[in-house]
């Protein structure tokens, strides 16, 4: 497995992550029925914002950048020291993302062995994420890394069903 190092993300890399972020979020939640195209990407900012009001001083927040052995930058992480529901000494993966440059190369496992390891050295006992069910391969990733599905939500596109199976 190629070694990643990780760093604080510099403050230039957080304006333009924020901005790719908050696109891609905005996409993904269109893609899977939860917003509408319109409201996706204001949605997302204003999610983010409440997420992250101090932006990289926010507290309990670690984002870091993924970098090679040369200072490469190959990908981000965004990781909570508090859970969103509360649950004790887990903390929560908002973001693991390999750049698309790098892909392929097995640098997602080396970013999520990087990511374990920065909330393993804030004290946490656990690491929980959440992943749209299209992104195979980063089900793949967390399964075949030991993590379990802990919950699952199902959606059914009701129109066009006429009720009769």
């Amino acid at each position: 497995m190629t070694k990643v190092n990780v760093r604080p993300m510099f403050p230039e890399e957080f304006d333009e992550w924020q901005t790719e972020f908050a696109a891609a979020y905005a996409q993904e939640q269109v893609s899977a029925g939860t917003w509408t195209a319109e409201e996706a990407l204001t949605r997302a900012r204003e999610s983010n914002a409440s997420l992250l009001p101090r932006g990289l001083a926010t507290p309990d927040m670690i984002i870091l950048t993924g970098v090679l052995a040369d200072d490469t930058p190959i990908g981000r992480l965004w990781i909570s020291l508090t859970h969103p529901r509360g649950v004790r000494h887990c903390a929560f993966l908002y973001l693991i993302e390999v750049a698309e440059e790098h892909r392929g190369q097995g640098l997602g496992r080396a970013l999520l062995t990087a990511a374990e390891a920065a909330a393993r050295e804030h004290g946490a006992r656990a690491l929980e994420l959440n992943v749209f069910a299209s992104n195979t391969s980063a089900i793949s990733l967390y399964r075949t890394a030991g993590y379990q599905v802990t919950t699952q939500r199902m959606r059914r596109d009701l129109t066009g069903v006429t009720g009769k199976r």
